[in-house]
């Protein structure tokens, strides 16, 4: 429920931003050149820097929104409602509710190519794009918890599931927060305050890179952890077809946190040079650095659907739950209401 609301809530957000800032480039009196298919590269108005490829972007947009419509169905029958955040965000470029907003983000690409000079147009396809991966990076956060309780590991976790889920997508919202905040003042027709709305957006980009490479050293460290103390476990499916194997969804996480993590790695990469830097003006780069880590990060779900792997229902793991007996055996002796806390049971 609760993943839900923020879903819904992030989403609302962005196109809400989309709104404004596009309203307010509206307002833009810059120049235009006539043709604004001769030279591209030297347009002021064309902050792409090239004309978006209609292939490419047909392509794109063909492949996330198949990868949302997939995991739909997946959600719907193969059960992970707890995936709904990907699958928005691929829709807003393309995955299933993360998916949503990427895959519009690609249906601008199209706009775009018709009108390159057009602001309004420009900033809900960037928005759209850079933003709706927070959905697939809070989705891997969630996928963590619920994968060391699925094999009662929780205690190998550096951090307490719950909290580290909380941490995390927290984290998550922050990041989204500031980029989105300084993407809309990058809109601004005043240098120095489109300046410092590009720092503010570049820094919400490191400190999200920050946030996945400490996920990535927590993850790497579980499965570690697991391998090299909990042998019986580790070993637990090795009998069992991969499809059954519960090492087969890690490594499939392990795959799409290396994809975001390389993304996040190209967009600040691409902020850092500017508003008009060799990154941000190459069609090739933003499809090689940005879409196709996301597109293998989102995809890789579909073979190893986690809801195929991951079937119990959220309840306290044995560890949890002999710290529970033992909390409760202290507080009775000390004559205290020895209640099992309710948060114990909570579905995160």
């Amino acid at each position: 429920m609760a993943r839900s609301i923020l879903a819904s809530t992030l989403f609302l957000l962005t196109l809400l931003l989309t709104y404004v800032t596009s309203a307010r480039a509206a307002s833009n009196s810059t120049q235009c050149p006539s043709d604004p298919y001769l030279d591209p590269r030297n347009d002021p108005c064309n902050d792409l820097g090239y004309i978006a490829n209609n292939t490419l972007t047909a392509i794109a947009f063909s492949l996330v929104l198949l990868v949302a419509l997939i995991q739909t169905y997946q959600i719907i029958y193969k059960g992970g409602k707890w995936m709904l955040p990907m699958v928005f965000g691929e829709y807003s470029t393309s995955q299933s509710h993360a998916c949503v907003v990427y895959v519009i983000g690609f249906g601008f690409r199209f706009a775009l190519h018709y009108n390159p000079d057009s602001l309004g147009i420009y900033i809900a396809e960037y928005l759209m794009i850079v933003l709706s991966p927070c959905f697939f990076i809070a989705t891997n956060y969630v996928l963590l918890g619920r994968l060391a309780r699925e094999i009662d590991c929780v205690h190998q976790v550096l951090i307490p599931v719950r909290r580290l889920t909380l941490i995390f997508v927290l984290s998550d919202v922050t990041t989204f927060i500031i980029q989105a905040a300084g993407a809309s003042i990058t809109t601004s027709t005043v240098y120095s305050t489109a300046m410092a709305g590009l720092h503010i957006f570049l820094a919400g980009l490191v400190l999200q890179m920050a946030s996945v490479c400490s996920f990535c050293v927590v993850y790497a460290r579980f499965l570690y952890k697991v391998h090299a103390e909990e042998p019986a476990i580790w070993m637990r499916d090795s009998k069992q077809h991969w499809n059954s194997d519960w090492r087969t969804i890690a490594a499939a996480a392990a795959i799409s946190c290396i994809g975001i993590l390389i993304r996040s790695c190209y967009r600040v990469a691409e902020v850092a040079q500017g508003f008009h830097g060799a990154l941000t003006s190459s069609e090739t780069a933003f499809y090689l650095g940005d879409t196709l880590p996301l597109f293998v990060a989102i995809v890789i779900y579909v073979p190893f659907w986690p809801g195929k792997f991951i079937t119990t229902r959220l309840a306290p793991s044995v560890n949890e739950l002999q710290n529970s007996r033992d909390l409760s055996l202290s507080r009775g002796t000390l004559g205290y209401n020895h209640e099992v806390p309710s948060a114990m049971l909570d579905d995160y």
